[in-house]
């Protein structure tokens, strides 16, 4: 790649050398923000998607894992740990919520996330799947190894997001999380997500 452009942040990065038990994440919002950003598939610039609904606000940093995809492993995975038929992934990288002490004023930046645990999200019935993280090196939630670990105050906030951020009080709720899953299940999780971009983009 040549030196002087930019690398895109979803083809461009190495999702880790050592994912999935630790990964790259590109983080698109944090906390703070008021509007929702997110990647432009493109461009690889950050984009605005729309305005956060209401009070809603992310609770965590928040981004993707380059170089994965959520398309059919993941919608078969999904399908199998939740018992329902999910016909497909939703078509994105693979989502990454990642926790730290310290305050992270804007996104559009790398850095290395140990995976605890995730959500297995339907949207309109396709597998969202939201990876739960904590930063690597974060003198407070590294001693997190699991998300059976969390306060279930963090858990129900997560879920509350996720089931809200879309959609107004006048509308019907698209939006499913059928599991809450430990560690070694979002590692196979971004193991789909990762053989389901090599499928599709790995040329």
């Amino acid at each position: 790649m040549n030196a002087q452009h930019k690398a895109h942040p979803w083809h461009g990065i190495n999702p880790g050398e050592h994912a999935p038990i630790v990964v790259t994440a590109f983080i698109e919002i944090v906390p703070s923000d008021t509007v929702k950003y997110e990647i432009d598939k493109e461009s690889g610039y950050l984009k605005i998607d729309r305005p956060q609904k209401f009070s809603n606000m992310i609770p965590t940093l928040y981004g993707f894992i380059p170089q994965t995809y959520c398309a059919e492993k993941i919608a078969e995975y999904a399908s199998l740990k939740s018992g329902k038929e999910v016909a497909k992934g939703d078509g994105d990288p693979l989502d990454i919520c990642v926790l730290s002490e310290r305050s992270v004023t804007h996104g559009d930046i790398l850095l290395q996330a140990i995976p605890i645990g995730g959500f297995r999200l339907l949207d309109g019935g396709e597998a969202d799947d939201k990876i739960i993280a904590v930063m690597k090196g974060d003198e407070f939630y590294r001693q997190w190894n699991d998300v059976s670990d969390c306060p279930e105050s963090y858990i129900n906030r997560l879920k509350h997001y996720f089931l809200t951020y879309k959609h107004l009080p006048s509308e019907k709720n698209i939006c499913e999380i059928t599991n809450v899953y430990g560690r070694e299940e979002a590692h196979e999780v971004i193991r789909c997500a990762m053989a389901d971009y090599q499928k599709h983009f790995g040329g």
